[in-house]
């Protein structure tokens, strides 16, 4: 699966989700995009886009997108904090469809 990690997540995390292709936002220069132009950018490019944005549900329609969203919930977005998450992302990556939203995390 083709997976891009938001500018709010540590790079790091790309190394914690074997078997997938996973770019970054910051790899990629995309840094500072508005969320729309973001998204856009996403479709057809990438299959999944993992977040910390809670409010990206509100602010952007995701159905009808051709890839679907992963909202990380976590006292922080420190890779130690997310590190526990892993296992539940993977499982989200893989029954994960276009225009849905999955949240991982309390």
């Amino acid at each position: 699966m083709r997976v891009l990690l938001d500018e709010n997540l540590p790079v790091d995390l790309a190394a914690l989700l074997p078997g997938h292709d996973v770019q970054t936002v910051s790899g990629l220069h995309w840094q500072g995009l508005k969320n729309g132009e973001l998204l856009e950018r996403v479709g057809g490019r990438f299959d999944a886009f993992i977040t910390m944005d809670r409010n990206i549900k509100q602010q952007q329609p995701l159905a009808g997108r051709s890839f679907g969203v992963v909202l990380l919930r976590a006292p922080t977005n420190r890779i130690a904090h997310l590190r526990p998450l892993v296992l539940a992302v993977l499982d989200a990556l893989n029954s994960l469809e276009p225009g849905q939203i999955v949240r991982v995390g309390a």
